[in-house]
C-alpha cells in the first residue's frame, strides 16, 4: 500500500501508549503515515512511502506536548536571576517578579512580543515540542491582556506547532490597580474571551499574595460558564485548600502542587484532574519544597510535565525537563517521557488525538539520533532530536 510517509529502520519505537511503552520493531520496521495520521506501527513491510525517512539506529517517539508555558512576555529578568543565584540583592531598577515583567510587556509593541515569542517557539520545536499550551498573564490590565491575546493569535500562524491559548488574567494584581476592580474586570474579560472562542482554557494563580480561594472560585466559574475549562496554579508556595475546589469543578489540570496533601492529590485523581509537574522552574527558583512527581502518580493522577518557560525559568527544552524529572524527581525515563507526551496531551483534552504513537492518531512524532529512549535523560543538556514531524510533515531537522 502506498502512503505519504514511511519512517523505516528504527532501533526502537517509544509509543507512550498505555500498556505498550517501548517497542523493538522488526528489521526495517518503523511507522507509516498517510493523510497526516499514523496508519501502522512496528511492522510496516506492507507499506511503500511516497517519501521515506531512514531512521536506522534511531528512536522514534511522539512529539513533546508542553502543558504549561508563559512563552509570550516582554523583556528579560536576567539581572534578577544573576543576582539571586549569587546571593546578592537584585539591582535597583532591574525587572523583578511578575510585576517587573508586566511593565516590560506593556512597554513592548505587539509586533515585538510576537517576534520574541516566535523565536522561543522555534527553539521549542527544534527540541521536539509539537504542541504547547501558552498563557496570557503578563498584561494585568484589560488592554494589555487584549494585546497578549492578539499576539497568541498571531503566534499560531507563525509556527507549525499547535498553540493552545489559555487566558490568565488572574496571574497577579498590578500594585497600582484596585484589586476588587481588577477581579471584576477579569470576570468580564474571561466571559468575552470564552464567548469569542479566543482561548481554550482559563487559569487562576491561587496562592498567598495572588488570588484568594473566593476570588479563584468566582473567576473559575465565570470561565466555565462560557465553556472554558480551568487550569490551576495550585499550592505553589503555600497550602491554600484550593484542591477541593479544583476537584469539585473539576479542573482540567492542577499545576505546581508543591504543598498539596496526599489526600488532596487522591481526591484530584478521583476527579480526573491531571497533575502538572514543572521541575526546571523549581530548579531555577531554588524552590524550598520541590514536588515529588511520584506522589502525583501514586495518588492516581495522570502526570504531565512542562517547561513553564517564563522570565523566571527560561527553558525551551522538554528534553531537559525529562532529564530533571528523572534525576530530581525519581521517575523512570519511560515514566517521564510518557508524562511529557501522553500525560500532557490528556491535560489539554487532546489525549485521543496526540501524545502517543497509536494507529489513527495524528502523526506528530520525533526521530532521535540516539539508540534508546533512556538516552534522552542520560545525555543531559543535549538536543537528541534529529527530525520533527507534525501532522505527517517534516517541520524541523534534516529535509532528506
Amino acid at each position: 500500500m502506498e502512503v505519504d510517509l514511511v519512517i523505516a529502520g528504527a532501533a526502537e519505537i517509544f509509543t507512550a501508549a498505555p500498556d505498550v511503552g517501548s517497542l523493538t520493531p522488526p528489521a526495517g520496521g518503523g511507522v507509516a503515515v498517510d493523510d497526516g495520521l499514523i496508519v501502522a506501527i512496528g511492522d510496516i513491510s506492507g507499506y511503500r512511502g511516497r517519501r521515506t525517512i531512514a531512521a536506522d539506529g534511531c528512536v522514534v517517539m511522539p512529539g513533546f506536548v508542553d502543558a504549561h508555558t508563559h512563552v509570550v512576555f516582554g523583556g528579560s529578568r536576567s539581572a534578577e536571576y544573576a543576582a539571586k543565584v549569587a546571593g546578592w540583592p537584585v539591582p535597583e531598577g532591574a525587572a523583578s517578579g511578575i510585576v517587573g515583567t508586566m511593565r516590560q510587556t506593556r512597554a513592548a509593541t505587539a509586533g515585538e512580543l510576537l517576534a520574541a515569542a516566535a523565536a522561543r517557539v522555534a527553539e521549542m520545536v527544534a527540541h521536539g515540542t509539537t504542541t504547547l499550551e501558552a498563557k496570557t498573564g503578563y498584561g494585568l490590565s484589560v488592554e494589555a491582556e487584549e494585546k497578549l491575546l492578539a499576539v497568541h493569535e498571531g503566534l499560531a500562524g507563525l509556527t507549525p506547532a499547535t498553540v493552545v491559548t489559555t487566558y490568565l488574567g488572574a496571574h497577579a494584581v498590578d500594585p497600582d490597580a484596585d484589586r476588587t476592580r481588577w477581579v471584576d474586570e477579569i470576570v468580564t474579560q474571561v466571559g468575552e474571551v470564552g464567548a469569542a472562542g479566543r482561548a481554550l482554557f482559563n487559569d487562576v494563580y491561587c496562592d498567598v499574595g495572588y488570588f484568594s480561594l473566593a476570588e479563584t472560585e468566582r473567576i473559575a466559574r465565570a470561565g466555565m460558564a462560557v465553556g472554558l475549562p480551568l487550569r490551576m496554579h495550585l499550592d505553589a508556595y503555600s497550602h491554600t485548600g484550593a484542591a477541593a475546589l479544583t476537584a469539585d469543578l473539576p479542573a482540567a489540570s492542577a499545576d505546581h502542587l508543591n504543598y498539596t496533601t496526599d489526600a488532596e492529590l487522591r481526591a484530584l485523581g478521583e476527579a480526573g484532574v491531571v497533575g502538572v509537574a514543572i521541575p526546571v522552574l523549581e530548579y531555577a527558583v531554588a524552590h524550598p519544597a520541590p514536588l515529588d512527581p511520584r506522589r502525583v502518580r501514586d495518588a492516581g493522577m495522570t502526570l504531565a510535565l512542562a517547561t513553564d518557560i517564563c522570565p523566571g525559568a527560561w527553558n525551551t527544552s522538554m528534553q531537559l525537563v525529562v532529564a530533571m524529572a528523572c534525576r530530581t524527581g525519581g521517575l523512570t525515563v519511560a515514566e517521564a517521557l510518557t508524562a511529557a507526551t501522553h500525560g500532557s496531551a490528556v491535560s489539554l483534552g487532546m489525549g485521543d488525538v496526540i501524545g502517543s504513537l497509536e494507529v489513527g492518531k495524528r502523526a506528530d512524532l520525533l526521530v532521535l539520533d540516539v539508540p534508546s529512549h533512556e538516552d534522552v535523560a542520560y545525555r543531559i543538556g543535549r538536543n537528541s532530536v534529529r527530525d520533527v514531524i507534525k501532522d505527517g510533515r517534516v517541520i524541523a531537522g534534516d529535509p532528506h
